[in-house]
């Protein structure tokens, strides 16, 4: 098993000093060779001779994902000769944003990962089966490929979806580990009982769960978690990632959050007019990346509000835990005086064992206010189960949504648009 890196179980003073010698060189790296910051440094008159600490940074502009839009090829601090591989973010909060690895970014991806099933108790000789899909210029399926063969481990690539396909490949090669969407691991499960496979009793025993959450803010398990438990006794790990800053926080078998490799990335967290919030609570996430050669970014704003935690863990690391995103900034929706978070809605639709699929809508209305409708599908679309989501809806967040029951083969055509690499469940329309 790779060990936990020093620098991860030592004192937050060692941390932070090791981060300011990283960020320095950092700045000195960005000014020599990304047009980007050099331009905003000479707009901003920034001498980044004076930014020796982290606090110093609040001083700097942010990063947006407009400016990576509008100004990509800026960003690059290498030639296209240099380029190994070239990644793509998956747009589903504005235009696909083009990224250009590295020899360097691509170990620093595979570090990165191998962290991940360390994090997991996971150890060279296991196999790992991939569902996620390493084409169409995803990063996430490459990263979880490096990430195993530096850790020492099997990888089976099977990609999404057929979970014919999948209980086939289990059956093979026995697998310890799975790295799906969680809400995948309930259609395996349900293929699993309609075809008389003992899934209970198969070689998979973890998942490591993307692109949905499945901790509430205490870390129990929430509604979908909970479901997948309810029938298959697997132990599930959340992880936290993007893209852009190519780093993942993925939770130890505690499962209390996920954990920060300070040797890959500097976080700050900001409130509603960008000023530092107080040590502890709720906050848009910001990262710097350290390590990164094709395209770093500074300052660089997630738009995810997320809960850090500085207490450390039993694990053995002291660096900060992640809680679960509680929302993207700019997809919270003020509906009828509430403020929600499109989470809140998946977890309470999650839980209900009636509702097969569902999307989410939200729009503007004639006055320019906010709009929730929620399309279900059901087996039994009935006024019966139409007044009980709205109970759910009224008992769990004070207000219920726009319902109307659509087919399930529709919303899974609503939910995979053609050239999508993952599935869409909210489709913001607001202006």
């Amino acid at each position: 098993m790779i060990p936990i890196p020093t620098l991860e179980q030592a004192d937050r003073k060692t941390i932070q000093r090791f981060q300011e010698e990283k960020l320095r060189q950092f700045l000195a790296y960005l000014q020599a060779h990304s047009a980007f910051y050099q331009k905003l440094f000479t707009a901003h008159r920034i001498d980044i001779r004076t930014v020796k600490t982290l606090e110093d940074l609040a001083r700097l502009p942010f990063t947006t994902k407009e400016d990576l839009q509008h100004k990509n090829m800026e960003f690059r601090c290498v030639d296209a000769a240099q380029a190994a591989d070239y990644v793509t973010t998956s747009g589903t909060s504005g235009d696909p944003v083009l990224l250009a690895l590295t020899d360097k970014d691509l170990d620093r991806l595979a570090y990165n990962e191998s962290l991940s099933y360390q994090c997991m108790g996971m150890a060279a000789g296991e196999t790992v089966q991939l569902t996620t899909t390493m084409d169409r210029r995803f990063m996430a399926g490459l990263a979880y490929f490096l990430g195993a063969r530096k850790a020492g481990m099997g990888v089976v690539r099977v990609g999404s979806g057929v979970p014919e396909l999948q209980w086939d490949t289990i059956a093979r090669i026995n697998p310890q580990v799975i790295v799906c969407v969680p809400s995948f691991l309930l259609k395996m499960v349900e293929f699993a009982e309609a075809n008389g496979i003992d899934y209970r009793r198969s070689s998979v025993k973890k998942a490591l769960c993307i692109g949905e959450p499945i901790r509430n803010p205490d870390f129990s398990p929430n509604a979908l978690a909970s479901r997948i438990q309810g029938k298959w006794d697997i132990a599930l790990f959340s992880t936290y990632a993007s893209t852009e800053m190519g780093t993942a926080f993925t939770e130890c078998v505690h499962g209390v959050g996920g954990h920060h490799h300070p040797e890959l990335i500097i976080t700050e967290f900001v409130d509603e007019d960008d000023n530092p919030i107080p040590y502890g609570e709720a906050g848009e996430l910001v990262v710097t990346t350290l390590g990164v050669e094709g395209m770093p970014l500074l300052r660089f704003k997630t738009g995810d509000i997320v809960q850090p935690h500085y207490e450390p863990c039993a694990c053995g690391r002291t660096t900060l835990r992640l809680g679960p995103v509680i929302g993207r900034k700019n997809q919270m929706v003020k509906y009828k005086g509430t403020t929600l978070y499109p989470p809140a809605l998946f977890d309470l639709l999650n839980d209900m064992e009636e509702v097969e699929n569902y999307v989410i809508e939200i729009a503007n209305d004639e006055f320019g206010e906010d709009e929730i409708t929620v399309k279900v599908g059901a087996k039994d679309g009935s006024e019966e189960l139409l007044l009980k989501i709205k109970d759910r809806f009224r008992a769990k967040l004070r207000v219920s949504p726009r319902i109307i029951f659509v087919s399930i083969q529709e919303i899974n055509c609503i939910r995979f648009p053609e050239n999508s690499r993952k599935s869409v469940t909210l489709f913001d329309h607001r202006k």
